[in-house]
């Protein structure tokens, strides 16, 4: 199957049959799909009964009805306006890939590090001579103890496993037959199923948005651990675009300033690891030389109460620059609406007015398009689109009661979605005529999608947290 399943769109038409374009992809996407016999084109909740079959046709409807309805919440997965969508879809092709931690001269640092290092071969070069970078002489002899002597950048292999997220619902033969009689609700499989599939799409997008502070083991924070809960299977969800673009400082603060339960030492691990790596340390302070693993963040001077700091237009305009500094190019900000009101606000202030974006979510994030009539309008800064999530956390010192929704600026060229298997929908028990496979007599439906974000450059991923 990998063999030939190069794009996301491929892994579409293996999963779901698209294999006639645009126009069957639509069909399906709306509840309806193209089969074989005489009736063309048929609505199932229509003309086609509980059984999955229609006169005239024969045969069952199993085949495709998975399809058509898991087609239809993964359409709303890559379509709404949400976390998800921003992030490009890839195939699930490797579990592995490599990062290039340091250059094979200067170091890891955006800047070009130059120092008293002298040159030798297989050494690392952090800071090189000034007069050892690369200028050589007139017909300079090649290799190992010469004059151009070999050089390799040091790289790190990362590594994820896919994440499989399904939701189960269930209802009686006796419950489907009184919706019909007694409330008017009708067909009562055709509206749970409804719901628990935007509730599949809603569960993931929240996943990607999880506060960093969830992944310690015993999360809650000593000041409130009457509250504190345990949270040991954090690595079963997609793992948090909050946690990826993360670092080791953030980590420390957490731990130190009580918004964990638990302080430095069996905490950091839980929150700091990430893709197999142990890099990011929560014991490196605010301020402190940082690694390749770690984002770009500004988390003020720290997570105690009293170093919350308002929102700022400088706040913003540093982090960019930084992130450009740093190689990144931010090509989305994600956060909360309370934060981008206050952006708006501040703009205002200043007889400045927020500059809005066409934008369409596609397969490949979010991309600008021209014209008023597709896509969404959002406002933009700085020409990156702000992208509102109403799941995007605050976060602060457990014991503030206030505080703006986070901000993420991401570089989606190095941050996506590996998926497995786009979203399917299977259903069985009495109403398909096999009550012994679900054990009762009634139905079961199940949503089920398989995949994990993946992220192959850290320093230019960014975030601002802390802020009121």
């Amino acid at each position: 199957m990998s063999g030939y399943i190069k794009t996301i769109k491929d892994l579409e038409a293996a999963t779901y049959g698209l294999r006639g374009g645009h126009s069957n992809q639509l069909l399906k996407a709306a509840g309806i799909a193209t089969l074989s016999g005489a009736n063309g084109l048929v609505g199932h909740d229509t003309t086609l009964g509980l059984n999955g079959t229609s006169a005239g046709m024969g045969g069952s409807l199993g085949a495709v009805y998975n399809k058509i309805y898991g087609q239809k919440v993964w359409s709303m997965i890559n379509q709404e306006i949400n976390a998800l969508s921003i992030l490009p879809k890839r195939p699930y092709t490797q579990s592995g890939w490599r990062v290039m931690t340091q250059r094979p001269l200067g170091g890891a640092n955006a800047a070009f590090g130059i120092g008293t290092q002298a040159y030798s071969a297989g050494n690392a070069m952090l800071t090189p001579h000034a007069d050892e970078i690369g200028g050589t002489k007139e017909n300079a002899s090649i290799g190992t103890g010469n004059d151009i002597q070999p050089l390799a950048p040091v790289y790190e292999t990362l590594f994820m496993s896919p994440k499989i997220i399904a939701h189960m619902f269930d209802y009686s033969e006796l419950s489907a037959e009184m919706a019909k009689i007694d409330d008017g609700i009708g067909d009562l499989r055709a509206m749970v199923r409804e719901d628990m599939g935007k509730l599949h799409a809603e569960v993931q997008s929240k996943m990607a948005v999880m506060p960093l502070e969830n992944y310690d083991l015993d999360s809650g924070g000593s000041a409130s651990a009457s509250g504190a809960q345990t949270y040991a299977d954090m690595e079963n969800n997609l793992t948090s675009l909050l946690k990826i673009v993360s670092s080791s400082a953030e980590a420390h603060e957490l731990c130190t300033q009580n918004i964990t339960a638990a302080a430095n030492g069996a905490a950091a691990t839980d929150l700091a690891k990430i893709y197999g790596n142990t890099d990011r340390k929560a014991n490196t302070s605010v301020g402190s030389s940082v690694g390749f693993m770690d984002a770009t963040l500004d988390i003020g001077d720290g997570y105690a109460a009293a170093e919350q700091r308002n929102l700022t237009l400088s706040l913003l305009n540093s982090l960019i620059q930084n992130l450009r500094i740093e190689g990144g190019d931010t090509k989305v900000i994600l956060t909360g609406y309370d934060t981008i009101q206050q952006i708006a606000d501040l703009l205002q202030a200043q007889e400045r007015f927020m500059d809005a974006k066409e934008i369409m979510p596609t397969h490949n994030g979010v991309k600008g398009v021209k014209g008023a009539e597709v896509g969404f309008r959002v406002a933009s800064y700085f020409d990156i689109p702000l992208i509102p999530s109403k799941d995007m956390p605050s976060t602060r010192h457990d014991t503030l009661t206030t505080g703006l929704s986070d901000l993420l600026f991401l570089d989606t060229d190095h941050l996506w979605l590996a998926v497995l298997k786009p979203t399917e929908y299977f259903e069985d028990g009495i109403n398909h005529g096999n009550p012994f496979g679900v054990g009762t007599l009634g139905n079961q439906g199940l949503f089920r999608t398989m995949g994990e974000i993946g992220c192959s450059f850290f320093k230019g991923q960014g975030k601002i947290t802390n802020i009121k």
